[in-house]
């Protein structure tokens, strides 16, 4: 479009967000990578948490782009998205008043990439991958801290990824880039697909 210009030029939207991301990398304090990720349950009541965003993937011309997050396959983010198949999140910088919103179909992230982001993270982080049932009723904090010491006994400095931990892939179907703007007079631009590799169709939309 003629006016897409400026922080909203480009082709790509995943280089757009990874340009967007850079950025808040540079002005956010804490979690520049956070999303407010939405699922919905068996009844269709919506939920939605914190999470962190650990990868944009591809680029449109290849047709792979996609988001990536982490987290236990047990956990009711990771049931919920594995029943519907869907999900949807929000990124929004108060730093820099921009926002991205996304939405779109879901897969499994697992193999050589997830253990290769399991071993980044830091010992006690993986350790804790293996002592928490995520999302489970827990007795008390001491329990828990309980079974951490336990599986670092067994599983010692080095433990493998957990068969139950690993990745969930978000490829858009809709990603729509927000910037603030005077008097509530917003920037808005939503991209559209209707499957992976489909042309993206862009529109401007009233704030």
């Amino acid at each position: 479009m003629s006016d897409r210009s400026g922080i909203f030029a480009g082709d790509d939207p995943f280089a757009i967000a990874r340009a967007w991301l850079a950025e808040a990398e540079a002005s956010e304090v804490n979690d520049p990578n956070a999303i407010a990720l939405a699922t919905v349950d068996a009844d269709g009541l919506p939920n939605a948490r914190m999470v962190l965003l650990k990868e944009i993937e591809g680029t449109q011309a290849a047709g792979d782009g996609a988001f990536v997050f982490y987290t236990n396959y047990g956990s009711a983010k990771a049931r919920e998205i594995e029943a519907a198949g869907t999900a949807a999140f929000v990124m929004h910088w108060k730093s820099l008043r921009r926002q991205i919103r996304v939405r779109g179909t879901t897969e499994r992230v697992e193999g050589p990439q997830a253990d290769a982001y399991y071993a980044s993270r830091s010992l006690k982080s993986r350790l804790g991958a293996w002592a928490s049932h995520q999302s489970e009723p827990l007795a008390s904090r001491m329990s828990l801290m309980a079974e951490v010491a336990k599986v670092t006994a067994q599983l010692g400095p080095n433990p493998p990824r957990p068969p139950y931990w690993g990745g969930i892939r978000i490829i858009p179907k809709e990603i729509e880039f927000w910037a603030d703007g005077a008097f509530r007079l917003h920037d808005r631009f939503r991209w559209r697909r209707s499957a992976a590799c489909a042309e993206w169709q862009v529109d401007r939309l009233n704030p």
